[in-house]
């Protein structure tokens, strides 16, 4: 048991360091050029929040294999010197929390910051900052004092004494030892012997349970919509790809109504930005920003599709051949996850939704896979709890697009500025408790008696005010209703040709 423990710290320690060295690739590839040699504070979170998220999710996988370490132990209190799974968990989901809605906050606004002055730009971010802890401590101890107990339903069993007797003689009938034993039995005793047992739960535990929900609410919404349409987009995509190189003559015509939609967006800009310093920055100036955000993204990915369908330069012929590569990798990868996305669907249909459940499924794979080889089954499991996350920023900028009032952030390789990476880690990292927790519940079979099963199982589901959501899967049937409505209208609109929009108007 010692060896098998000290083999799984070196593993994590080695998988954090990997971890933290792939999220500081992604910056590097990812950065803005205008943020290249500043921003440092805001790369130093953004590096840390990736970090946090993909070990976060990652320990669950550790917390069944900490699990395995004293299963064959011969003594009691083996268990007790494994890792310490419960405080990890704990100490990293109140780190994630510290993030999301402190760290990230003042660093968005710091880089968003309008004044020149460093110390004015971190004083106007702290002032932010400090009312919104103020707001959320009172709101967690107002809540934490009035509702932060937790009601299991016991059932209460009693029996008289009995002497020890030569033959036990127990039956379906007869569930207990003598014949004035009363309730011994959990299935002879009647519904009256049920009883609530009630204590309080731990601050952190509360905290995490609150940080659960409100990042359930947007994983079931931008999860329930990205599992769908992640698979789909990617498929759709090779779809529509360009068949062929278009001449030169087509392209200097849809050159001309790019530019033509670019002159639009650029006298659109001026304009807000001439509200902006007159100081009318109503609902509405708000409302046109977005819409040109919207526009202009739009029309990036028109300039990148006609130079897919015209490459130019000495490898054109390379970076044509190139382009079909990349749409045939859209669609097998595509396949792929449209395999996960419906695994996930069943799964959890037949897993979470009927009651008993038809069959364990995934749990079952995933322990085959364990039994083929010992870390098969959990990169199965973390790859399945990856995706749900990836479906999550696939249904942010999904719903981006079509919805006005939400904001989109866009991931562009050599072209995200920090304010769009800041936004999309504080939405993984909120999503990524509710991602555990989600999993936690539709693995419980693979990860049973485990620290995460103990919070996110037993604690969260019976707190009170909040059980009722679990106790009839809320979040589950609306996971499931938004992925159901994606299917249907990717399948009706998602493999037409997107139409040009036309000029180019803000609202007055």
């Amino acid at each position: 048991m010692g060896d098998f423990n000290l083999a799984l710290v070196i593993v994590a320690i080695v998988v954090c360091v990997l971890v933290f060295i792939f999220n500081l690739y992604l910056l590097v590839n990812y950065q803005h050029p205008d943020d290249a040699n500043q921003a440092y504070f805001p790369k130093f979170v953004v590096v840390l929040g990736l970090s946090v998220a993909a070990i976060s999710i990652l320990m669950l996988p550790a917390d069944v294999a900490n699990r395995q370490a004293c299963r064959h132990a011969i003594y009691n209190g083996a268990c007790n010197l494994t890792l310490p799974m419960k405080d990890l968990w704990l100490a990293i989901y109140i780190i994630d929390a510290i993030l999301v809605f402190f760290v990230i906050p003042f660093a968005m606004f710091y880089y968003e910051g309008d004044m020149d002055n460093v110390w004015k730009r971190m004083k106007s971010a702290l002032l932010w900052v400090i009312t919104t802890a103020i707001v959320c401590a009172l709101v967690l101890g107002i809540l934490y004092g009035l509702v932060g107990k937790v009601d299991f339903t016991v059932r209460h069993l009693s029996s008289s004494t009995e002497p020890f007797p030569s033959t036990w003689g127990l039956t379906r009938g007869q569930q207990c030892v003598g014949s004035g034993a009363r309730q011994c039995s959990a299935y002879s005793a009647s519904a009256s012997s049920e009883t609530t047992w009630t204590m309080r739960t731990t601050f952190p535990e509360y905290v995490v349970a609150l940080a659960t929900i409100a990042g359930s609410v947007l994983f079931t919404i931008f999860g329930g919509v990205g599992i769908a349409c992640l698979p789909l987009g990617l498929i759709f995509s090779f779809i529509r790809r360009p068949k062929a190189v278009i001449t030169r003559s087509q392209y200097i015509k849809e050159a001309t109504e790019l530019s033509k939609k670019a002159r639009e967006l650029k006298k659109a800009a001026d304009a807000l930005h001439q509200e902006e310093r007159s100081g009318s920055k109503g609902r509405k100036w708000r409302k046109n920003v977005k819409a040109v955000e919207k526009e202009l993204l739009l029309l990036e990915e028109d300039v990148k599709a006609l130079e897919e369908m015209y490459p130019q330069g000495e490898k054109a012929e390379a970076s044509w051949a190139m382009t079909v590569l990349g749409y045939l990798a859209k669609l097998v990868l595509g396949v792929l996850g449209l395999i996960v996305s419906v695994a996930w669907i069943a799964h959890i249909v037949i897993y979470l939704l009927i009651d008993p459940p038809i069959s364990a499924f995934l749990n079952e794979i995933f322990i085959k896979l364990d039994d083929v080889w010992g870390l098969l089954g959990t990169a199965a499991f973390a790859f399945f709890c990856f995706y749900l996350l990836l479906a999550v920023i696939a249904g942010a900028m999904m719903l981006g697009l079509k919805l006005v009032f939400i904001t989109i952030h866009p991931m562009k390789w050599g072209a995200t500025l920090m304010n769009s990476f800041l936004f999309n880690v504080g939405l993984i990292l909120l999503c990524s408790i509710s991602v555990i927790q989600f999993c936690a519940t539709a693995f419980a079979y693979y990860a049973q008696a485990t620290a995460a099963q103990e919070i996110f199982g037993h604690t969260l589901q019976s707190l009170r005010g909040i059980k009722y959501l679990y106790k009839y899967n809320v979040f589950q049937i609306g996971f499931i209703v938004l992925a159901g409505l994606t299917f249907v209208y990717y399948s009706a609109f998602g493999w037409r040709r997107k139409k040009p929009s036309g000029r180019f108007q803000l609202s007055t």
